[in-house]
């Protein structure tokens, strides 16, 4: 899937995306980048709501294993099951997140598992930056679920 793909089915499937008007910057074989800008995601001390940090870094980290996902022959139901988020630093404009895979062997036990159980859990990181600065963390596990094709 090319970023246009991506930023479109996000916005068509999780409107909160488009509303807080994502943009999907790079979507790697490793890594999806997303942005966001402050005015659709403002708090009341006009810095980026936090709700709003984490929807973004959540976004990022959904994206890479859905992504990643498609790539493979599997059908399957993805959803966040757990996240941490540590916020840094106040964002005071346009913000990106950037989700990977910490350990690239995860990937492949994902895959199998998802194969042989037809359910399968990992674990995605998603790092926040505002000019050039790391300004928060995620670290989300994420489950599959193994569908039928129609």
């Amino acid at each position: 899937m090319n970023e246009q793909a991506v930023q479109q089915y996000l916005h068509d499937h999780i409107p909160l995306s488009k509303a807080m008007q994502v943009e999907v910057l790079s979507v790697l074989a490793d890594e999806v980048v997303l942005s966001a800008p402050l005015a659709p995601n403002i708090n009341h001390k006009e810095t980026v709501f936090g709700g709003s940090a984490s929807a973004v870094a959540i976004l990022a980290a959904w994206s890479l294993v859905h992504t990643k996902l498609k790539s493979t022959s599997i059908n399957s139901q993805l959803v966040i099951q757990s996240n941490t988020m540590n916020y840094l630093l106040p964002i005071n404009g346009t913000f990106t997140a950037r989700s990977f895979i910490e350990d690239a062997g995860d990937w492949s036990r994902f895959v199998r598992t998802l194969e042989r159980k037809g359910r399968a859990r990992i674990a995605v990181t998603a790092v926040l930056e505002y000019e050039g600065q790391q300004v928060g963390r995620l670290t989300g596990e994420f489950v599959a679920l193994a569908t039928e094709t129609h």
